[in-house]
Order: structure tokens, then C-alpha cells, then sequence
């Protein structure tokens, strides 16, 4: 385990020293400009899209493909992912986080209209797809689809589920019983007993639902996880008014932080840099492939709408989300340090304003996050499944991947910290590292769709989109 430990660790840092920041970066920098300002200039148009209701009942409407997209972005990354990155990359990480959420949403707006005009239709009338079918449709290459597809499985089901679990079980280690409980021997080598029996009743709760004997407990979720985000969100205000004083101190500790380059690149793999873009990644997704998988299941009358949607949940992540716990962490008080990286950075931010109340209140919170995110990963990860068998699986396969994904969320807490961040890190890595290449090469394509999309806005109508209105070859199951 340590000399695996070490080789991921190598590999995460040369990806994200060298490769994916300049990647990242170039790829969203290029669609911003390209696209003059999509994620600025059509922000208003983003907003007005969302309300708009599916003409098929039986459809996913485009609120809908946002909910289930920013329910997989918005997870235990928006807060220990955050104070992660402000611990260990100081101040100046949350100015890189907001960095690649800005250009990233260029790069969302693309990848998620290319799911749309990509997109497979179902044997009831419904849609699916993602970057492994406009992969294949576009560029001929079904085995880079198949690369693709195993790349986000590995890294939903093995890499995010286990972090999720990791998270969710360490926001324990602040309570008392967490050290009193004492340790177990698994195979050799000691284990704590929460982190054990923790994940095998997390592992033992989703298996239940995946396998569909939970459908009680994903709805309860379902609708306590919007309360919750819109709780943790008032929450981080109510610390930011109680901490006003320390606020203009915050954003210019910020700003000196992301430009101290003498910092930066004394040790770069700490870096408020690396630390925030890496972080930023893994919360808002952007550029990735992953909310494309969302937004091709989407019933809208043109694909640019639901590029504008996961645009828009690139930002309500980002700038709205990971900006609270981060301003809830800052302005607190609480000085910044490697020692409570984690989930006991914002447990210890918010305990200094609500006592006992504050701690609680984040492993609430990570459980229902945690959990809706350990549900969506899989839906995520079963499309893919379908997509290399080049069929819909049969239940007896399909309740054999859910059983060992079951098991990996158990493997979890008992990781590393270093371990279970690096792997998730790297899987991800490899998904951007597929996807945005690919999206530059069909950026045309979806600069055509959104000319097209406001041109028909110039005159007045509700744009409706058609395959042969951009010249658009390639053939498609829907827009024809």
C-alpha cells in the first residue's frame, strides 16, 4: 500500500503540475474566447432556459438534467474538498477554484451541448448519451468511446464513491467516540472500529438502495438535499455577518495568497495553484465528461439550452457553493493549516459560532451529501456499462457491478487520507485528459449549434433545432 500510495501520488502530481492545469486553462480559455463570453454574455439567457417545462411528461425536463447534474457536483468536494484546498494551499486556492469554475464554464457549455446533439433515443421515446456516444458518432472511434467510458467508471464507482465514504467517516474523528471506540485487526493491520463498522453499514445502506429495495430512502433524500444545500448556504452567511469585521481581510489574503509566486513555486505540489484547480475540478466537474451524461437525457427543443443549464451549474457549484464553505471557513477566524485538512476544518469553523450545533451540523450534512453522491455516481457509471456491452445489461449483470460497488464504499474510510484524495485525483485526470482534447475537435459543431440557437433568438422564436441548419453530417438519432 505505501510504494502504490507513492506511485499515485507521482502521477497526480505530474498531472496536475504540468498536463491538466495547462490543459484545463488552454481548452476553457479557448472556448471563452471563441464563443465571446458564453458563460458571461448568455448568464441571463442560462437562468431563463431552467424554468422551461419539457413538452413530454414522460421526459427529463431541462430543471430536471440540472438537479441531477449539480446533485452529483454538489457533494462532500464543496466541503471537505474545499478545506482541503485553503489548508494545505493556503488563502489564494479559493481564488483558483473560482478561476476554473469562470473558464470552465465555457468548456461545460460545450461538452453538454454536444451530449444533446449527440444524443441516443431510448426504446420509450427518451434520450442518453455522453461524451463516449459523440466520441464515437463524431470521431468513428468506438474504442476511445469504450477508453472513455472505463475511465468514468473507475472513476465514479472506485475513485469518488470511496472519497465519499472517506469524507463522510472522517467528519467522525472531531466526536469523542471516534478515538474510545479503538481500532480492529483486518488482515493484518489495525483499522479503527468507527471507520469499519461506519463503512460497512454505508456500503450495506447503498446496496440496499441500488439494488432496489431503498426507494423510500432516496426519495427522503432526494428532497432533504436541496433543504440541506439551501441550510448550509444560510448557514455560512449567518457566519459571515457574525464575522463581518474579518471579511475585507479574507478577500485580500485571497487575492495576495493566489499571486505569491515565490510561495507557488517553492512547492508547487501544495500549491495555492494546484490546490485550487484541482480542487475546483473535482467540485464543479467542468470539462470532465461527466454532467454531459445528465444533460443528454434532457428534452429541450435545442441543444445550446442545455449547455446553458450545465453552464449555469458549473457556477451555482462553484461560485455559490464552495464560496460559502470557504468564506464560512476564512472569515471565522480559524487560521488555515495542514492539521485540519479535511472535514474538521469546517466542523472547527463552525463550532466557533454555534458551539456543539456546528459540528453536528457538517456530518449532517455530509451524510446526505455523501449518500446522494455515492447514488448519482452509479447512475453515472451504469450508462457506461450499457454503452461497452453496446446493449442495455441484464439485472443478474447489472446487480453484480452494484454489489462490488457496494464493497468499494466500505474500502473507503479504510484508506489514507493522501491514498484515497490522489487516486480520485488521478482517475479524474485521465476522464479530462480523454474529454477535452475531443471537445476541441468537435468545438465547431457546437459553435454552429449556438450561432444557430441566436439567430433564431434575433427573430423572436423559440429556437428549434435541425441537424442540416448547421450542415451537420454526421447521423443522429434526434434533430433531423
Amino acid at each position: 500500500m505505501d510504494v502504490f500510495a507513492k506511485i499515485i501520488s507521482s502521477i497526480s502530481n505530474v498531472m496536475y503540475s504540468y498536463l491538466l492545469i495547462i490543459l484545463l486553462l488552454a481548452v476553457g480559455l479557448y472556448f471563452t474566447l471563441r464563443s465571446k463570453f458564453v458563460q458571461f454574455r448568455l448568464l441571463k439567457e442560462s437562468i431563463n432556459v431552467v424554468s422551461e417545462k419539457s413538452g413530454d411528461k414522460n421526459a427529463v425536463s431541462a430543471f430536471e438534467a440540472l438537479m441531477v447534474s449539480t446533485a452529483s457536483r454538489v457533494g462532500t468536494g464543496n466541503i471537505v474538498g474545499v478545506a482541503n484546498a485553503i489548508a494545505i494551499g493556503g488563502y489564494g486556492a479559493v481564488f483558483w477554484m473560482w478561476l476554473i469554475a469562470l473558464v470552465g464554464g465555457a468548456s461545460a457549455f460545450v461538452e453538454s451541448t454536444l451530449a444533446q446533439i449527440y444524443k441516443k433515443r431510448d426504446e420509450k421515446g427518451g434520450s442518453y448519451g455522453g461524451p463516449a456516444y459523440y466520441i464515437e458518432a463524431a470521431l468513428k472511434n468506438r474504442a476511445l468511446g469504450i477508453v472513455f467510458a472505463v475511465a468514468l467508471i473507475a472513476t465514479y464507482a472506485v475513485g469518488f464513491n470511496m472519497l465519499a465514504s472517506y469524507n463522510l467517516i472522517d467528519s467522525m474523528s472531531s466526536y469523542g467516540f471516534y478515538s474510545a471506540a479503538g481500532t480492529v485487526s483486518l488482515l493484518g493491520k489495525e483499522f479503527s472500529l468507527v471507520a469499519v463498522v461506519g463503512g460497512a453499514l454505508l456500503a450495506i445502506l447503498v446496496g440496499v438502495c441500488i439494488l432496489g429495495g431503498g426507494k423510500r430512502i432516496v426519495k427522503v433524500c432526494g428532497v432533504m438535499v436541496p433543504v440541506m444545500g439551501v441550510t448550509y448556504i444560510l448557514m455560512a452567511l449567518v457566519v459571515m455577518v457574525l464575522n463581518i469585521q474579518n471579511i475585507p481581510a479574507v478577500f485580500a489574503n485571497i487575492f495576495a495568497g493566489a499571486f505569491d509566486f515565490e510561495a507557488i513555486f517553492g512547492g508547487f505540489a501544495g500549491s495555492a495553484i494546484m490546490q485550487g484547480i484541482k480542487r475546483g475540478l473535482y467540485s464543479n466537474e467542468a470539462g470532465v465528461g461527466s454532467a454531459p451524461n445528465a444533460a443528454a437525457a434532457a428534452d429541450v427543443s435545442h441543444p445550446v439550452k442545455q449547455g446553458l443549464v450545465q453552464m449555469l451549474s458549473v457556477f451555482i457549484d462553484t461560485l455559490l457553493v464552495c464560496t460559502a464553505t470557504a468564506m464560512m471557513c476564512l472569515s471565522s477566524g480559524i487560521v488555515p493549516s495542514e492539521e485540519l485538512k479535511g472535514a474538521p476544518f469546517v466542523q472547527q469553523a463552525l463550532s466557533t459560532n454555534f458551539g456543539a450545533f456546528g459540528t453536528y451540523f457538517v456530518t449532517i450534512a455530509l451524510l446526505l451529501f455523501a449518500f446522494t453522491t455515492l447514488l448519482g455516481n452509479l447512475f453515472y457509471c451504469e450508462g457506461c456499462l450499457n454503452y461497452i456491452a453496446g446493449r442495455t445489461l441484464e439485472k443478474p449483470a447489472m446487480n453484480t457491478f452494484r454489489v462490488i460497488a457496494a464493497f468499494v464504499v466500505f474500502l473507503g474510510p479504510l484508506l489514507d487520507f493522501g491514498v484515497v484524495w490522489d487516486l480520485a485525483d488521478v482517475l479524474m485526470g485521465v476522464m479530462a485528459i480523454i474529454n477535452l482534447p475531443v471537445i476541441v475537435i468537435l468545438g465547431k459543431t457546437a459553435m454552429d449549434a449556438m450561432n444557430d440557437y441566436l439567430a433564431q433568438k434575433r427573430e423572436g422564436v423559440n429556437p428549434v433545432f435541425k441537424a442540416k441548419s448547421i450542415g451537420l453530417k454526421d447521423k443522429t438519432d434526434f434533430w433531423n
